[in-house]
């Protein structure tokens, strides 16, 4: 149906599938980061190379939605996606600086576990996103979301145990600050990508 009316819109779907590529990009830059502080600064710097590319995506799109008179899903629901995706590489992109900036030396396994949780996010956020063309796909589209739900619950698990164990053991309260800093951030992150899971999901219902 959207297709007699609409012959562009197969263009919103494709700008949603690049951006959320370049989420998985951005992610696999933060789990090599943490695993080798070596090369943090061109991690850092990898990372803000790909939010910039994110960036001129979201603008696209909605430039297309300002030029669009019909939209093959409700303009509210196209908006709300594209930000909260590139909600999702600006907090990449913070949580690069931040380490950078604080000068950390090293970080816990329970960050690396975080990262690794917000990549595992992000690419059930591209599988789902890159269903959504069709609402033949409804139910295997809303089991991802489902499965970002469940990631993001883990995130949160991973976060208490964290700061538990930081306010617990961490002698230094510098050190402490900056790990608490990082663990926010990186948590914040699964929570965009379950955001990007609620829009889905109210999309699936409103046009399955």
């Amino acid at each position: 149906m959207f297709g007699r009316l609409m012959p562009t819109e197969g263009k919103f779907f494709t700008l949603f599938n690049q951006h959320a590529d370049l989420c998985i990009k951005g992610c696999q830059e933060m789990v090599a980061l943490m695993k080798d502080f070596d090369d943090l600064e061109i991690r850092v710097h990898a990372i803000e190379g790909i939010e910039k590319q994110a960036d001129k995506i979201t603008h696209e799109c909605i430039d297309l939605l300002h030029r669009t008179f019909i939209t093959p899903i409700d303009r509210d629901d196209i908006h709300q996606l594209i930000t909260r995706m590139d909600d999702i590489l600006d907090l990449l992109e913070d949580a690069g600086q931040t380490i950078s900036l604080y000068d950390i030396q090293h970080v816990t396994p329970e960050a690396k576990r975080l990262a690794e949780l917000c990549l595992a996010c992000a690419e059930k956020v591209a599988a789902a996103v890159g269903l959504l063309h069709s609402m033949n796909n409804s139910k295997e589209i809303m089991k991802i979301c489902e499965e970002i739900d469940r990631l993001e619950s883990d995130a949160d698990h991973v976060m208490r145990a964290a700061m538990s164990k930081l306010f617990r053991d961490e002698p230094d309260v510098r050190n402490l600050i900056k790990l608490k800093a990082i663990y926010e951030i990186l948590e914040t992150v699964t929570d965009r990508c379950e955001d990007v899971a609620n829009i889905i999901e109210g999309i699936v219902l409103e046009n399955a």
